[in-house]
This record gives structure tokens, C-alpha cells and sequence, in this order.
């Protein structure tokens, strides 16, 4: 019992100083954060220095790059027409869609039943009509001798009639004899005007004949065009597009066929706005026949052609802004009319620019200098293009000095910065993103590409990929997205 109490007496006093401890600490630690209050604080401030990626303002001679969209078209095309109505009795074996044909290929034949007999009796009104000609000929021929002889017969009678005057005169010959003669000189001058008039009906029976000789020839010719355009031929080497017949098929005159285009005879269309037309003219106010380039995206394969502004749209057009320009396209394999493509125009080259990132100026047309000390400054620039995330500037008074190639918020004038340059940092590149196919997924994808109508050249890239271990994952979301999946 004893020993109880003294034990609950010792943790008394334990607890009782470790009590007082507490408080004690407590009082000391409370008097010295009063007296760190009371002081004032010493340590000066830090500045702060942010990191910035800056590029250096190097003039150079650029050649600025305009984008736009466009559509390409067929410059040489011809549409098929029937001349004639009738049966369409035969069709080359490639008169089809997208069917190749040469130059004077036989593409159809209509029934030339009627056409071959119109030609046959235009003929044979022909070789009635050169009859007649001949006959009328001949008609005229006689008509002169016979008014020759009537002429030869009245200088008889005129020479009769003299010597029966010349006899009366000298008293031999008789009043009676004279009148006689004279009566004869008369019918004979009468029968000369008669056969000049049957001379004159024979020649005009020739014209006649003659007109009418012309009017079969002409008729002939009709008939033998009617005839050849029976027969529906290839007025050059292309492909035929909107094929609409087939053999057996009634088609009436001037119905529609086909449409006949030139692969290989291309042009794009595409529109600019008027401030970019007016970049792309001369100093007389003609365009310059600057490069372009057309450019389709086929499944993550780009095609691409190189041509020439060859004219613009004679008028803008309804609800339209801007130029319709037109360039022609040098060896378009792989594109076809109707192509929605991508067009990069190449500019007049720019002298004393600078490309930067789009992100270095603001809508101030200002930039940040790297200055004294390196703080930064504002200056101004003029900007002559902007080409996607790119922008060229003109900013003579800024040559060789370092501007800011990305602002933010927290950079401005006065601000310290830590430069980063061109070089400095390198990030690798990413490796594209590859997915292994399992076979039921790869004999789909081969499936529909080879079903597909993509130039023969990108189908075969794109089945090789598709063969490989690990296939590009862009090229399987392309062909997915097509398929429908």
C-alpha cells in the first residue's frame, strides 16, 4: 500500500514538470516570434528571370507561298451526241465507264438501213440529173447549128433579092420577081429569130439542168453525212465518263452517249481574294503565270503536279468574291476532273524579309527585343505575309538583334529573360505511332484497297504497308473511316 503511493506520487511530479516544461517552452517560443515581428525584414527581393526561345532577325530573299483550295477540270472534252435517231446496233467492247479509247476508234453504229437508202436514191437522182445535163448539152449544140443554118439561108435570099434588084434595074427583070425575093428575105430573117429563140430556151434548159445537177450533189453529200454520222468515232485519244446507252437502245437525234475526257489534259480552277490577285499581276496588270502546285491527299499518300496560271474568269460571278483563276497542270497522273485538291501558288520573291513564327507578333504588329542586360523591349515591324504559323516581316531597323519566337502573358517590357536559341535544346522526334494487325483485320484492309479505284502507284504503297509487321496507324484510320468502321 505504500509502495502505491509513492509510485502515483513520482507520476504526479512527472507529469507536473513535464507540464511546466510545456508552458515554459511555449512562453519562450511566443517571445521570440514577437520580437522577429518587431524587426524589419532585411533580405532584398529576388527578380525573376523567365526562359524564352528567341531567333535572331536575319534578312533574306523569300518567295512567299499562297494557299487556297480548288477543283480540277478537264481542258479538252467532248460530248457524244447521236446525229441521227435510231437503233444503236453495235458498241466498241470498251464503250464504258472510264473505258480507254484512241483517236478514230468506232466507239458506236446506229441501223444505217434508212440512212443507206436515202444515199442510194440521192445517187440515183444524181445520174438522172447528169442525163439530163448531157441532154441539154446536146440540145444547145443543135440549137446553133440549126441557127447557123437558118442565118446561112437568109444570106442566100438577101444575095437573091439583090440580083433580082440589080436585073429590075437594068430592065430585065420583073416587079413581080422582086417582091418575090423579098417575101423570101423575110421568112428567112423570121426563121432566124426563131431559131435564136430555141437557142435561147436550150441554153437556159442547161442552166436548168446544170442548177438542178448541183441541188443532187448537194443532196448526195447530205446523204453521205447522214450516213457517216451513223457511225460515232473518237475525236482523240481519252477516257469516256457518263456512259448512257447500250446496244439494242433506241436513241433519238442529238441524244446524249458519253462524255470524252483527256487524262492527261488537266487544269485546276480555284478562287483567291482580291488582295491576293492583285499580288499576282504584273505592273501592266496581267498575271505573271506564277508555279503552282496541286496537291491530294489518297489515304495518306500525297500526289502532287506542277503547273502554271494560264487565265482567269472572264466575270466573278453571282454571290461570288474575289478571281476564278485557272492553271494548267504538267503530267496530272493520279488526278481525275472533279478532284477537290489543295493549291499552293508560289508569290513574286520578297527582298529584305524575315519569316518568324506567327506567335512572335501580336495584333499590334509589335515584337519583343532582347535588349541591354537582356531585358526585353517593344518594337514594331510590318507584316507583309502570314502562311499558315508562319509570318513575314519587313523590320530593317531590327537586323541582327533577337526578338522573342513564342510571347506569353507573363513576358514584356523591362522583363529579364533567359534566352534560348536555335540549337540549344534539341527534342527528339517522336516515333510514329505503328499498330500490329491480326489477320482478319489485315485481309479487310487489303480487301477494300485493292476493290478501291486509287491510282495503281498509291495502291501499291499502301498495300505494302499494309504487309509489314507494324502498319502506320494514320494509314489504318484513313482506310477505316472510308470503309465505314
Amino acid at each position: 500500500m505504500r509502495f502505491l503511493g509513492r509510485s502515483l506520487t513520482g507520476l504526479f511530479l512527472i507529469a507536473a514538470t513535464i507540464g511546466l516544461l510545456a508552458v515554459a517552452g511555449d512562453l519562450v517560443w511566443g517571445a521570440i516570434e514577437a520580437r522577429r515581428a518587431e524587426e524589419p525584414q532585411s533580405r532584398p527581393a529576388r527578380e525573376r528571370v523567365f526562359a524564352a526561345r528567341v531567333v535572331e532577325m536575319t534578312p533574306e530573299a523569300i518567295r512567299p507561298v499562297l494557299s487556297t483550295f480548288g477543283e480540277v477540270r478537264a481542258r479538252r472534252a467532248l460530248v457524244l451526241r447521236a446525229s441521227v435517231g435510231g437503233e444503236i446496233i453495235e458498241l466498241a467492247d470498251n464503250f464504258e465507264e472510264g473505258g480507254a479509247v484512241a483517236a478514230g476508234d468506232l466507239l458506236a453504229r446506229i441501223d444505217p438501213a434508212d440512212a443507206q437508202s436515202a444515199l442510194d436514191t440521192a445517187r440515183t437522182d444524181l445520174a438522172e440529173a447528169e442525163a439530163d445535163l448531157a441532154e441539154a448539152e446536146r440540145a444547145v449544140i443543135l440549137a446553133g447549128d440549126d441557127l447557123r443554118a437558118a442565118e446561112n439561108q437568109a444570106r442566100l435570099r438577101a444575095r437573091a433579092l439583090d440580083r433580082q434588084n440589080d436585073l429590075l434595074e437594068r430592065g430585065v427583070g420583073s416587079q413581080a420577081a422582086v417582091e418575090t425575093a423579098e417575101l423570101a428575105v423575110s421568112s428567112a430573117e423570121q426563121a432566124v429569130v426563131s431559131r435564136r429563140q430555141a437557142e435561147a430556151a436550150a441554153e437556159a434548159r442547161l442552166d436548168q439542168a446544170r442548177t438542178a445537177l448541183e441541188r443532187r450533189r448537194i443532196t448526195v453529200a447530205e446523204a453521205e453525212r447522214r450516213l457517216a454520222d451513223t457511225r460515232i468515232v473518237a475525236g482523240f485519244s481519252g477516257v469516256l465518263s457518263d456512259v448512257q446507252v447500250v446496244e439494242g437502245g433506241l436513241v433519238t437525234a442529238n441524244e446524249r452517249l458519253a462524255d470524252l475526257i483527256d487524262p492527261d489534259d488537266l487544269e485546276v480552277a480555284f478562287r483567291v481574294s482580291t488582295s491576293q490577285y492583285a499580288r499576282l499581276l504584273t505592273d501592266g496588270g496581267r498575271l505573271i503565270g506564277a508555279e503552282i502546285t496541286a496537291a491530294i491527299d489518297v489515304l495518306g499518300f500525297v500526289i502532287e503536279a506542277k503547273g502554271v496560271i494560264s487565265r482567269e474568269s472572264a466575270v466573278v460571278g453571282d454571290g461570288q468574291t474575289g478571281r476564278l483563276l485557272f492553271a494548267r497542270l504538267d503530267n496530272p497522273v493520279g488526278f481525275r476532273p472533279g478532284d477537290f485538291v489543295s493549291v499552293k501558288i508560289q508569290e513574286p520573291e520578297l527582298t529584305d524579309v524575315v519569316r518568324l513564327p506567327a506567335s512572335s507578333v501580336d495584333a499590334a504588329e509589335t515584337v519583343l527585343v532582347v535588349g541591354e542586360e537582356e531585358r526585353l523591349e517593344v518594337a514594331g515591324v510590318t507584316v507583309l505575309r502570314r502562311e499558315g504559323n508562319d509570318i513575314i516581316v519587313r523590320a530593317p531597323d531590327l537586323t541582327g538583334r533577337e526578338i522573342v519566337a513564342e510571347r506569353t502573358p507573363l513576358l514584356g517590357a523591362g522583363i529579364r529573360v533567359r534566352p534560348v536559341r536555335p540549337g540549344g535544346e534539341e527534342v527528339a522526334p517522336a516515333a510514329p505511332e505503328t499498330v500490329t494487325l491480326d489477320p482478319d483485320r489485315r485481309a479487310r484492309l487489303v480487301a477494300f484497297v485493292e476493290a478501291s479505284r486509287m491510282p495503281a502507284e498509291v495502291k501499291e504503297r499502301v498495300l505494302a504497308q499494309l504487309q509489314q509487321d507494324s502498319v502506320p496507324a494514320g494509314v489504318i484510320e484513313r482506310i477505316e473511316s472510308r470503309m465505314g468502321g
